[in-house]
């Protein structure tokens, strides 16, 4: 019986090491009216390292879930980015701007992410709750510091909503990180 009970011990134990994969990519990209857009080409900052950069954060049943908030919350970034300036583009570091391409890059983004997740539920893994905060320095051409940001979306799903998208919170985290980022870059004079 004590070996029974060893055996399920060391087994509970390894379940709840396991960190579940999930994507957090939006489930939307904010709306683009091409004719209210900013004439700007900007750029924003994203390594390989960071794109491959994994995390583990908490989910239900004493469990965690892993994913990579960089490469998943870029497209967040990029939706956002399109949907107020003419032109975007990506650059491996803020001084690669100037070398870019003919047309000048008048702004640079970088971002720093942060995440967290957090579930009630002692049955399921998937997170319920889920937050992605971002704080992004925008330069200017000649690098100096325009603005800095600092956003955080928030999105939570319930066992019912994310039986087929385990990712359901992030997704909805990083839809609303989307959207509240277009407003507060619309609403920076300095970065129009």
């Amino acid at each position: 019986m004590n070996m029974i009970r060893i055996c399920l011990l060391i087994l509970m134990s390894f379940l709840a090491a396991c960190a579940h994969p999930i994507n957090v990519s939006p489930l939307s990209a904010p709306k683009r009216d091409e004719a209210h857009l900013v004439n700007k080409h900007v750029a924003y900052v994203m390594t390989d390292e960071l794109r491959n950069k994994v995390v583990t954060s908490s989910g239900g049943g004493g469990d965690n879930v892993s994913y990579t908030p960089y490469k998943d919350v870029e497209k967040a970034i990029r939706d956002a980015l399109r949907a107020v300036y003419t032109e975007v583009s990506v650059i491996k570091a803020a001084a690669d701007a100037k070398a870019y391409s003919a047309e000048p890059i008048a702004l640079v983004f970088t971002p720093e992410i942060s995440t967290s997740s957090s579930s009630d539920s002692m049955l399921t893994w998937p997170p319920t709750r889920f937050f992605i905060n971002l704080e992004c320095v925008a330069t200017n051409a000649n690098g100096e510091e325009v603005s800095r940001l600092r956003i955080s979306g928030n999105g939570s799903a319930e066992f019912s909503e994310f039986k087929a998208d385990f990712g359901l919170a992030g997704r909805r985290a990083s839809t609303d990180l989307a959207n509240k980022l277009v407003k507060e870059i619309l609403a920076t004079p300095s970065l129009q």
